[in-house]
């Protein structure tokens, strides 16, 4: 027997002012607006963005694609310790970035590097943290930008209450917030999502589903016929979209901001695409998914898509492209030049900023450290002496 879909309605308008109703259920199909083709797909719902955004998104999408591909390289080359690679995933990176109105706010993972450079933050500033410092590389003020997280959905708690209290400060400010599928798995995802509903909370939450949290299929992270599902739960609406299709990505997600900015509180989007690389330079991916699987997802390039519709309706031309290519080339030259300079960082400033006053265990703990690097150079300066006076004697 198939289960009858019942259309949920909420109210949504600030402080119980009614404003618009809506169906807390996401579409049984994604949301598309360009399809694997570059064809234009009409919608009834989403409008298809200008030429001038389009192209706007594609220059995006050649800058992304390149700064993948550096960073991939610079790993090779012992510059980064490890690049988590967006390749294939370029439009949700490039359509969060484009969402997002100058008050907003964007809340990133370690995948979304692509979103951050997109946000406006240096790329060489972007790829600190993946170096190996102990700080983001940026001033997360300056771009509205916060630290790119590591471990799954902390961010996302993060997130809603940076939202709440801009809420409570009265700003105009409405909080993006990234993350994988794999993260909807941990229990940080719920308490974010169910407290952003209960309180009204500015924030929308972007779930990039690449259908593998490393390793593990999303068949068997849950059983919901969508994670955007996930939102009737918690009373909030959900969208599904395909996050290969970067107007249909900037087109949902604008909806959504817009729907927080006025009052409406949160919603949950979840983007379909795929990784195409490794989970990172440390992963082997052919030991859990099929070639075939991945030259499938390879033919759905959301670079490639966009660059057919563009060039169909006459909006790219050869110019345009040779400008966008190089400009990428010069984003990927400043990376090489910055992250072959090997910074000379204070220790100390791993015990700086931790709290508005140093704590008496901090101070043990720097002068600890303090001393192993005075022996460490007493060790090197011994050595260095020792060598150059049996050079003396030979």
């Amino acid at each position: 027997m198939t289960p009858q879909r019942h259309a949920v309605l909420i109210e949504f308008g600030k402080e119980g002012e009614r404003m618009l109703h809506t169906d807390l259920l996401p579409r049984d199909t994604a949301v598309q607006l360009i399809d694997e083709d570059g064809t234009a797909v009409a919608d009834e719902r989403y409008a298809l963005p200008d030429s001038d955004t389009l192209l706007a998104a594609y220059r995006g999408l050649v800058e992304g694609r390149r700064i993948n591909d550096q960073a991939g390289a610079l790993v090779r080359q012992g510059r980064l310790a490890v690049y988590p690679s967006s390749h294939g995933q370029e439009a949700c990176q490039v359509g969060a970035a484009m969402s997002l109105g100058a008050t907003d706010w964007l809340f990133p993972t370690y995948r979304d590097s692509v979103a951050v450079i997109a946000r406006g933050v240096d790329p060489a500033d972007a790829m600190v943290l993946l170096k190996g410092d102990w700080h983001s590389g940026y001033d997360v003020r300056a771009h509205r930008v916060a630290p790119q997280a590591t471990p799954l959905a902390t961010q996302l708690l993060h997130a809603v209450g940076f939202a709440q209290a801009a809420k409570h400060r009265g700003e105009d400010t409405v909080v993006l917030a990234l993350c994988g599928d794999g993260a909807t798995s941990e229990g940080d995802f719920h308490e974010a999502m169910n407290f952003a509903a209960v309180f009204h909370v500015p924030v929308v939450f972007f779930v990039q589903n690449n259908e593998f949290a490393i390793s593990v299929p999303l068949s068997r992270q849950t059983a919901a016929p969508s994670l955007a599902h996930k939102a009737i739960g918690y009373g909030m609406p959900g969208q599904r979209v395909d996050g290969n299709d970067v107007a249909a990505v900037v087109a949902v997600l604008d909806e959504a901001m817009s729907r927080a900015r006025a009052g409406g509180g949160p919603s949950l989007v979840e983007a379909h695409t795929y990784r195409m690389q490794a989970h990172t330079n440390a992963d082997d991916d052919t030991r859990y998914r099929e070639r075939d699987e991945v030259q499938a997802w390879i033919a759905r390039d959301p670079l490639l898509r966009l660059r057919a519709h563009l060039t169909a309706t006459g909006a790219l031309d050869t110019a345009t492209e040779e400008r966008f290519a190089s400009g990428a080339e010069e984003i990927a030259a400043a990376m090489r030049t910055a992250l072959n300079t090997d910074a000379d960082l204070d220790p100390e400033d791993l015990f700086r900023f931790v709290t508005e006053t140093r704590s008496s265990q901090l101070d043990e703990q720097w002068d600890l450290l303090r001393g192993e690097i005075e022996r460490s150079r007493l060790t090197d300066a011994g050595a260095g002496a020792g060598a150059a006076m049996n050079g003396a004697r030979r």
